[in-house]
């Protein structure tokens, strides 16, 4: 599961769009704008990201936990690590969204 998450960002990220960052991460799943979010689980402290769950809960938004922060940050095309991702726009990741969703 977590190599699909890995996944569905990169392709999200080449023929979609992303969020990166926990600021921007929160931004898009308040507005109801997220497909996916992708946490990272060796952030530290937790309440980087401990928010990010119960918020996705709320809106109905999946999320999922990866266990790296350098592959997320990697995945999502960054030089350095991400707590979390926010997929918005799922481009051709969506069957792997969907399959990380159920």
């Amino acid at each position: 599961m977590t190599e699909q998450a890995y996944e569905a960002v990169e392709i999200a990220r080449t023929s979609g769009e992303i969020k990166k960052g926990t600021n921007e991460t929160t931004k898009s799943i308040e507005r109801d704008e997220a497909a996916l979010v992708v946490v990272a689980d060796d952030v530290s402290p937790d309440e980087i990201t401990l928010h990010l769950e119960p918020l996705c809960d709320e809106q109905g938004i999946p999320c999922v936990t990866v266990d790296s922060k350098v592959e997320l940050g990697a995945a999502a095309g960054l030089p350095v690590a991400s707590a979390a991702v926010a997929i918005t726009e799922e481009g051709d990741a969506a069957d792997k969204i969907k399959a990380l969703a159920t």
